[in-house]
């Protein structure tokens, strides 16, 4: 009886060990290994593709069932504590303590959340940890609760960390003002203030610390503008040479160093020339386009979020680079006016680096529909979700019901690049060409 309690003991993961598991599902295996488990992931969705293409009656597959040619996954230069920005959620914890900050083990369906400490979670760098630990520090002190359900009440909630290799460092915490008045805010945001500048939370010695009024999960800077307390409006990332501007809303690829390795391939997939005109849809702050404008004639940039442009505009006229246009909106109404009546004799490369959820469905319609745009590099993190459906659709023969009326693509090379060390997921770069 004693050597089964044992044995069921260290059968039963620690809350550290069940949150590694959930979040780095890969952390275990050595690095060669886990490249190997992405390849295999990449290559099925290459499979996928190809199967999906056969029954739309194109022969696109390759010896072995691809669809095209799949290169091996390039690494990350820094494997542990690579990421540049780190999302912290508010919860109870594994003790019932509802200020508990960290990453959450379980899911809202289940109805079996607990929020964890990420201090054992390989992929977030000390720095973001140290800033967790002070916060929650705060929280347990203040007399407000933490929020965790928006109508049960409550008021403290997420906090954002932003770190740069030039050593800054934003945090942007969350708040649900629920009934406080103004009075009441403006107390709370100077304790946070105190604490983070003369209190304990000094030694985070931040940049920059933001607040957030918010009242759902996720809000823009448009719908709640972020309020500076302390520091710098930006902080500032330095990427193949160039100085890059960061808003806290802005996106920025999570991996510096990867960034760095991505965007080289990207510039050399593009096969750009001094005539080439370049279009960055999803441009986020610009990296990639303004990486790739002294090889260009000229870039047009296009990204939803308002501030990111504004970044990618000081960054444009920062690092002397003027030829250069960004434009804010979503890309399914700027793109189709931008390309509408386009009769430029320049050749057109398109590049999109879309969330998780693809193309808007109008977008991928304005490329087919281009007839400019022979060349297409997809950067997808998430390549087995919608951004599947785009393919397809960027690849179908023309369908006049679906206004689809553009040559279709073929996709040539796949090249995974391992952004996200310890995770299963990797940043695919497809190359279609017509």
């Amino acid at each position: 009886k004693k050597k089964a309690r044992v044995s069921c003991s260290r059968s039963e993961p620690s809350w550290e060990e069940r949150l590694a598991n959930a979040v780095t599902p890969l952390w275990r295996l050595p690095y060669q290994e886990q490249l190997q488990v992405k390849y295999e992931r990449q290559r099925k969705v290459l499979q996928t593709l190809a199967s999906h293409l056969e029954e739309l009656g194109i022969d696109a597959q390759e010896p072995g069932g691809l669809c095209c040619s799949l290169q091996l996954v390039v690494p990350s230069p820094i494997i542990n504590g690579y990421r540049n920005k780190s999302t912290f959620s508010v919860n109870r914890g594994p003790d019932g303590n509802p200020k508990t900050v960290g990453l959450y083990v379980g899911t809202g369906r289940e109805r079996n959340i607990v929020c964890v400490k990420a201090n054992h979670v390989k992929n977030i760098p000390s720095k973001h940890k140290q800033i967790a630990q002070c916060y929650e520090e705060f929280i347990r002190h203040s007399p407000l609760d933490s929020c965790i359900l928006f109508h049960e009440g409550g008021h403290w909630r997420e906090l954002v960390v932003r770190t740069t290799s030039c050593g800054h460092t934003m945090a942007i915490i969350t708040f649900h003002p629920q009934q406080l008045g103004q009075e009441a805010l403006a107390a709370q945001k100077a304790l946070l203030k105190e604490f983070f500048t003369c209190g304990p939370g000094a030694v985070c010695a931040l940049t920059s610390l933001y607040f957030q009024e918010s009242t759902m999960t996720r809000c823009s800077h448009e719908q709640s503008p972020y309020q500076l307390l302390h520091g710098a409006p930006h902080i500032f990332e330095e990427l193949l040479g160039l100085k890059f501007r960061i808003s806290p809303d802005a996106f920025f690829q999570v991996n510096t160093a990867g960034a760095e390795v991505l965007y080289r391939a990207v510039g050399e997939l593009c096969q750009v020339t001094g005539d080439t005109v370049l279009l960055d849809i999803c441009c986020g702050t610009g990296t990639i386009g303004l990486s790739l404008a002294h090889r260009v004639s000229k870039v047009i940039g296009v990204e939803v979020v308002e501030k990111a442009i504004e970044d990618a505009e000081w960054n444009a006229a920062f690092n002397g680079i003027s030829n250069c246009e960004f434009h804010s909106g979503k890309a399914e109404a700027v793109l189709p006016q931008l390309l509408a009546s386009w009769e430029d004799a320049r050749p057109l490369v398109a590049v999109v680096n879309p969330s998780r959820a693809g193309l808007h469905y109008k977008v991928v319609q304005t490329i087919r529909n281009c007839r400019s745009i022979r060349r297409l590099l997809y950067i997808s993190c998430k390549p087995e979700g919608e951004a599947m459906k785009n393919f397809l659709e960027l690849c179908c023969p023309p369908d006049p019901k679906k206004k689809l009326a553009g040559k279709p693509f073929a996709p040539m090379l796949a090249i995974p690049f391992d952004m996200f060390p310890h995770t299963v997921h990797c940043e695919l770069v497809l190359l279609f060409t017509r």
